[in-house]
């Protein structure tokens, strides 16, 4: 596959942080490619880079150095405001602490990111009854997030991430919270989504996470240490009961 089929593209990407006298070089001259619908997992340890090529990755962040294209658009140099709609328009985030509002539903909760697009009350509870029917929680539209259980609210964020039909999902340490049951559910999701051409990028400690993903990226020292691609495990949740 050829570097314009790619849909993530970072050619010798850096990012320095200045410390008074001292440059910490927490990324240095990354590259990497990634297709729709790939499902890769990036490990390491703490300290190694990781967060930070996912903020770069999630446009939270720019590089001091070298190039990202995102769908073909060059986003390395864009301004905040440019960012924030690239980010409106392509990305979706899950993280470990779900982020839900507690003192809103479900529904209201998926719809919030729809209601920063300006999409008309109408549209965007359609949208969001149709993200929480697709993560298979749509008779739980109306509770609240004390209501659920973590493996429930982990769904309602993935729904969030799901209702502005991004192309890419980043998740970080999106198992962090949850039992080895309810995980499993999480990563057959999350296998189901890159099936449908949705491109999961997934920051984990856990190996046996890790095995679920098509890709497993290790980043130590701000460097891409190695790069595997293999035949994913699937889930199997009835061996799981």
């Amino acid at each position: 596959m050829t570097r314009d089929e790619m849909l993530i593209d970072l050619e010798a990407v850096t990012r320095v942080y200045a410390t008074g006298d001292v440059e910490v070089r927490a990324l240095d001259g990354v590259s990497l490619t990634i297709a729709s619908g790939e499902f890769v997992a990036v490990m390491g340890p703490s300290g190694s880079g990781k967060s930070t090529l996912m903020n770069i990755l999630g446009c939270l962040d720019r590089p001091t150095g070298g190039r990202y294209l995102l769908a073909g658009q060059e986003v390395s140099r864009l301004r905040k405001a440019d960012l924030a709609d690239v980010r409106s328009r392509t990305l979706g985030f899950v993280f470990q602490n779900f982020n839900l509002l507690p003192r809103t539903s479900a529904l209201e909760n998926v719809e919030l990111p729809l209601m920063y697009q300006g999409v008309r009350a109408r549209d965007r509870r359609a949208r969001a009854h149709e993200a929480l029917d697709r993560v298979g929680l749509a008779p739980r539209s109306g509770h609240h997030p004390n209501q659920l259980s973590g493996g429930q609210q982990q769904r309602v964020a993935i729904a969030r991430a799901l209702v502005t039909r991004p192309r890419v999902i980043l998740a970080d340490e999106p198992t962090g919270n949850l039992d080895s049951r309810t995980s499993l559910e999480v990563m057959a999701l999350f296998q189901e989504l890159g099936g449908q051409g949705i491109t999961i990028i997934l920051v984990t400690h856990e190996p046996d996470v890790a095995e679920f993903a098509s890709r497993v990226v290790f980043v130590k020292d701000g460097r891409v240490r190695s790069d595997e691609r293999r035949t994913p495990k699937v889930v199997d949740l009835q061996a799981a009961t």
